[in-house]
């Protein structure tokens, strides 16, 4: 396997990362008229972008087999004019969408591109809306897309098929941006934002790895995606903190703050045999709050969407929002993790659309077709720890707490003393048992499996 997927032509990348590909029937490409426009020259071009990379087109695509199933893979040829999409182009990546709804399958795209091609102008550009057409059409299909950015990942592909995608992976330093490097402006030229790094960071990229790990990756995620799941409810992970309940509600809020309680990582690690991370809300944001992904349990699938004991973020809600939906159009069951203080209630979060982050995820939730189950660990910390919530599926660990407000808070709200905050927590109803007795969860979860 080559360790420089980045530069590799369209058919060495399909090789570094599946086997056994069949290349789909295409129309043979018109090289008598200059294009669409008459551009001067292109029938040149295109014929010395044919003799440099033996491929009549900068994509090729066709089924191979990644992991332990088969795949449509869209793979591009950044030495046929710069990997540019025109409308023949355009043709291949419908007819390749086209197989995987027909047929099934994940779509795998492994993009090096400079974007739309320039000598088509519009009628280039336009393949944009078409591939986005394709892209949600087999979307509502319930077929998995994965994007591989290569290098360079710019201009329209990046945002009508690289960003669109289920998953995105990217190969470590390579370029990615909708400016391709020509046209930033001058400050902008070199900046990391336009690199795969600088896109993970801003919440445009799940996992940015070596090229020689990405064979792996592929095949992890398929086989998390396509492989066996129900919808049958997920059961919830079994208690790893105190085995006793808590004799009063102050108790019960000590517990769950407690550094050495065992946090959603260590529930995630006992409850499946592998996972792979999500990352990112696709609006700019991240926040390591919350871990999203799709795990393995007893040889299904379920996804996951885990408060880590911080605040929650606008991106953490937007991050679980995104979980949510994709596992409702794979048909994957869910299940949730809820321990934060609440959600994050500085300036900045307010800003960046806190209120309408949160009402989208309890929007996800309750359109779920998906059964959902929760479990809550830790503090259940108000509307923020209730958005990650199932309405009708929820349990609780001896060593949690949900309440409608801190205790803290509560008492200062009522211009209670300090003294009075431990009375404010028995006032709240807020231990396991008392949530069970309320109707609030179902019932508490134990240390068996």
């Amino acid at each position: 396997m080559s360790s420089n997927l980045a530069g590799l032509s369209a058919t060495d990348a399909i090789a570094s990362v599946a086997t056994d590909f069949r290349e789909l029937p295409a129309e043979p490409v018109d090289y008598l008229a200059d294009g669409p426009l008459g551009w001067p020259g292109y029938d040149d071009a295109r014929r010395a972008a044919k003799e440099s990379s033996e491929q009549d087109e900068a994509v090729v695509s066709g089924t191979a087999t990644i992991g332990t199933g088969r795949a449509v893979v869209i793979a591009f040829d950044f030495r046929y004019l710069g990997g540019s999409v025109g409308m023949n182009t355009g043709d291949r990546i419908a007819r390749a969408f086209e197989t995987a709804r027909a047929e099934a399958l994940p779509v795998v795209s492994l993009i090096a591109t400079g974007g739309s091609r320039m000598q088509e102008s519009m009628c280039a550009l336009r393949q944009l809306q078409r591939i986005a057409l394709e892209c949600q059409r087999t979307r509502a299909a319930g077929c998995p897309q994965l994007a591989v950015l290569r290098d360079p990942t710019t201009g329209g592909v990046w945002v009508s098929l690289g960003a669109a995608a289920d998953v995105v992976l990217a190969v470590s330093g390579a370029q990615v941006g909708f400016a391709g490097r020509r046209v930033r402006s001058g400050s902008d030229v070199d900046d990391p934002a336009y690199t795969a790094e600088g896109q993970f960071d801003a919440g445009g990229v799940d996992q940015v790895l070596p090229a020689d790990e990405l064979a792996g990756a592929l095949a992890g995620w398929l086989d998390l995606l396509c492989g066996e799941h129900d919808r049958t409810p997920p059961e919830p992970p079994r208690a790893l903190g105190h085995r006793d309940l808590p004799a009063d509600g102050w108790t019960a809020v000590r517990r769950a703050r407690a550094a050495e309680r065992p946090r959603a990582e260590a529930y995630l690690d006992d409850y499946f045999t592998e996972r792979l991370l999500l990352s990112g809300d696709r609006c700019g944001g991240v926040d390591p709050g919350v871990l999203c992904g799709v795990g393995l349990r007893a040889g299904r699938s379920i996804a996951f969407a885990a408060q880590a004991g911080t605040a929650t973020t606008p991106a953490g809600f937007r991050t679980a929002t995104r979980l949510v939906q994709l596992a409702d159009r794979l048909g994957l069951p869910v299940l949730t993790i809820v321990d934060t203080p609440g959600a994050a209630n500085d300036a900045a979060s307010e800003r960046a659309g806190l209120g309408a982050a949160i009402a989208e995820l309890f929007s996800a939730i309750a359109a779920a077709t998906v059964p959902v189950s929760t479990l809550v660990i830790g503090e259940g910390g108000s509307g923020g720890a209730l958005a990650f919530t199932a309405p009708e599926r929820t349990w609780v660990t001896p060593d949690a707490y949900f309440s409608v407000i801190a205790p803290e808070l509560g008492a200062a709200i009522l211009k209670r003393s300090v003294d009075e905050i431990p009375a404010t927590a028995d006032s709240l109803r807020l231990r396991p048992q008392d949530l069970v007795e309320l109707g609030v969860v179902r019932g508490i979860v134990d240390h068996s499996m």
